[in-house]
């Protein structure tokens, strides 16, 4: 080959040696120049293409030192053999090419959070002021458990609000309820079996098991995991969502949840994880303490995390471990360093302490209450039709139908609509146990109007 043409954009910011070197890059790797093939002597190419010389010679370093070509003494420069791997490389991106999801009009996402009400103004005052002064200590390693100072905030918090019993130095904080999930394997180890709810929490159930535990189903009644079967299943620890259970909304009443707390402490090694995602978010009656709060033999674990009340990519979740795991923690964990930045850590800390985090909720508590009442009148007209649960807490609610649709065809009708709703059979763990058809309607995502808007086409949609 005794020249290359290429179309060099002399006025462009990217230099001119970098352009010539992707040039002859994108040919090598798409087999325009094949193996062995010989290129143009820096030279040669340089007359060719109107540059320098030293041009040339810069983009031909650049590919020898990643591969693309080779220099042999005397003869020039030639195409190295990479067809094998950039055919590979294809057929990989070809394979996991992320799939392109349908955008929906209207979609009632169970795990929606409304981020036109983050408070940016809040967030952004806090922020500035951490960062006024040069602080070189705030970019530096910190507790591997997190800040004592945002443990603390932590710990008033969920004394105050959840009525949950702990020290700072129970709280173990971490980037996301993944993250914290990872940990606690590593405290509490891989020899045990974990039972979860039916319907499930899935993330959760498939953390569990990409972790390498064993799994088993539980099922529920009306006042959630019935301890019986727990008792039956043979596992040592309960994975559970009492405050409002994901995704059927029930409220495990006290009875049930001393029963939970007798079988936990029945043996050693027996361990309950309770999940408190969105007890923030209840529309009737008083908050429900959480369970943690009752325990007297050290066997719950509590899990929480900002990420449902705040915003998700703020990824501030946090565990309290019974004081009985901590040497354990100490024992495994002590050399984790923390996954979330000191600067975050302080921001949430401020928000926590003076009051930005109270009067967010009580904004976001007044706005989803809003909603929940608007989506609660619009379906008024389909009473005749279907049955209303879990509407009591949370940012969703349940439908479950009778009027001979399957939720096949519910979901299928909305979606023809362009109206996305969500069927509770991908929730069950194994087959789907659910006789009559139910679906999920989140309503964080949407405003009133556009509730309204949903709820009108969705009449339309389920009336047979």
């Amino acid at each position: 080959m005794n020249e290359l043409t290429m179309n060099l954009k002399t006025r462009s910011k990217i230099p001119l040696y970098e352009q010539i070197y992707s040039y002859i890059k994108a040919d090598i790797q798409c087999g325009r120049i094949g193996y062995r093939e010989k290129l143009p002597s820096t030279r040669a190419l340089s007359k060719h293409l109107e540059v320098s010389r030293s041009t040339v010679e810069l983009a031909y370093e650049q590919l020898l030192s990643e591969g693309y070509i080779e220099a042999e003494p005397y003869r020039g420069f030639f195409v190295a053999q990479t067809e094998e791997l950039y055919h590979l490389k294809k057929e990989r991106v070809q394979a996991f090419a992320p799939k392109q999801e349908k955008k929906y009009r209207y979609d009632f996402s169970p795990n929606g959070v409304d981020l036109r009400s983050f408070p940016y103004n809040a967030w952004r005052k806090l922020s500035k002021d951490i960062l006024m002064d040069d602080r070189t200590e705030l970019f530096r390693s910190g507790d591997s458990k997190g800040e004592y100072g945002f443990r603390n905030a932590i710990s008033s918090y969920l004394h105050q609000a959840r009525g949950v019993n702990c020290s700072p130095e129970q709280i173990i904080v971490g980037a996301g309820s993944d993250y914290i999930l990872m940990l606690l394997s590593m405290i509490l180890g891989r020899e045990h079996r974990i039972a979860f709810e039916n319907p499930a929490y899935k993330q959760a159930y498939h953390m569990a098991n990409a972790l390498s535990y064993e799994t088993v189903p539980v099922p529920l009644d009306k006042n959630g995991m019935v301890v019986s079967a727990l008792e039956a299943s043979g596992a040592d620890i309960a994975y559970v969502t009492p405050s409002h259970q994901y995704p059927t909304g029930i409220v495990m009443p006290i009875n049930r949840r001393m029963e939970l707390l007798r079988w936990a402490a029945k043996r050693d090694g027996r361990y309950i994880v309770e999940d408190d995602y969105d007890s923030e978010y209840r529309y009737k009656g008083k908050p429900i303490p959480a369970l943690q709060g009752y325990d007297a033999h050290e066997k719950v674990i509590y899990l929480g995390t900002f990420s449902r009340s705040v915003a998700p990519a703020i990824r501030l979740s946090y565990m309290v471990l019974p004081q009985t795991l901590m040497e354990a923690y100490e024992r495994k964990n002590g050399f984790v360093h923390s996954t979330v930045s000191k600067v975050d850590q302080l921001i949430m800390q401020r928000f926590l302490e003076e009051g930005y985090y109270e009067r967010h909720l009580n904004k976001t508590r007044a706005l989803y209450k809003g909603r929940h009442d608007v989506l609660l009148e619009g379906l008024k007209p389909m009473w005749d039709i279907l049955t209303v649960s879990g509407e009591h807490a949370g940012v969703h609610l349940l439908l479950t139908f009778q009027n001979g649709l399957t939720e096949t065809e519910l979901i299928q009708r909305a979606a023809k609509e362009d109206v996305r709703v969500y069927g509770l059979s991908d929730y069950w763990i194994g087959e789907t146990k659910e006789e009559k058809p139910t679906i999920l309607l989140g309503y964080a995502n949407l405003t009133e109007g556009q509730i309204e808007e949903a709820v009108e086409i969705l009449e339309r949609c389920f009336r047979r």
